[in-house]
């Protein structure tokens, strides 16, 4: 099924959201975790994501400080971002490590499955901070804005998913090439983030230059401008021309335009893979 189209504009500020990006080693490389989210849900519906989902007052765990194995001030200078205080760099931490635990039922924490039970010890350590994607005002795909922060993290090969066949209901293991050649063969689809994160870790030949280059990198923040291009709604990234950021901060193309269904670059194809793009 292909994405629709969504003609309303949405106002007010983003729902707060953490999104995991799993990598777990391969004969060739690596391969991300992508999980299909319910058709009849009412954020892409029927779309493969990464685990993920707005950050609750849950998140909030008043001993969360104490139960995490970095300090709430290690986690704020990790993202980068000094206007937040660090209560809720460790609130977006957790509630990375709750949506993974709820749809893909992969717990992050040492003492059980229940990670608001007292003595359970949350492995904050084991999330890179990677991203930050902002929805913009008319969405593309989806009638709700989300300020997402997206984290990446190694995990065994033998890793054990267990979805929750509500919020999740398939799940697969790809490398990115392979995700981007399913996407383009429309076997999958993918929002604009979920597409542009897989070009990015393509340009990768191992989790350690993914994990060594988001430490380096820092967190990339993200907030696409949408035009109206030739007809197409198209969103553009920093770098793009009609972008207000002209230095580019991701891989591959520095737009998208949605045609059929679906997000396409102006150069086709070949623009995702390529590496000198």
């Amino acid at each position: 099924m292909a994405l629709t189209l969504n003609e309303q504009r949405v106002d007010g500020p983003p729902v707060p959201a953490a999104s995991v990006v799993l990598l777990r080693p391969a004969s060739r490389g690596f391969e991300v975790l992508l999980i299909q989210r319910n058709a009849a849900s009412g954020v892409l519906g029927g779309a493969w994501v990464f685990p993920g989902g707005k950050v609750d007052e849950a998140d909030h765990l008043v001993d969360a400080a104490a139960r995490s194995d970095r300090s709430a001030a290690e986690l704020h200078a990790a993202l980068g971002e000094p206007a937040i205080a660090e209560a809720f760099a460790l609130a977006i931490h957790v509630a990375a490590i709750r949506e993974l635990a709820e749809e893909a039922g992969i717990v992050l924490a040492d003492g059980g499955i229940d990670l608001a039970a007292p003595g359970v010890r949350l492995r904050t350590s084991a999330l890179v901070p990677w991203s930050r994607w902002i929805t913009p005002v008319q969405p593309t795909v989806m009638r709700r804005r989300f300020d997402t922060r997206f984290f990446v993290a190694r995990v065994g090969r033998d890793i054990e998913v267990c979805l929750d066949r509500h919020e999740a209901v398939h799940e697969t293991w790809l490398a990115p090439a392979e995700a981007l050649e399913r996407y383009w063969q429309r076997e999958i689809d993918l929002a604009a983030p979920q597409l542009m994160s897989l070009v990015h870790l393509a340009r990768h030949d191992s989790i350690d230059s993914v994990l060594d280059d988001a430490r380096a990198a820092g967190v990339r923040l993200i907030e696409p401008h949408v035009a109206q291009i030739d007809g197409l709604r198209t969103t553009c990234y920093p770098g793009d021309p009609l972008h207000p950021v002209r230095e580019r901060c991701l891989p591959g193309p520095t737009r998208l335009s949605f045609r059929e269904g679906r997000f396409e670059p102006r150069e086709g194809f070949t623009i995702l893979l390529r590496g000198d793009a």
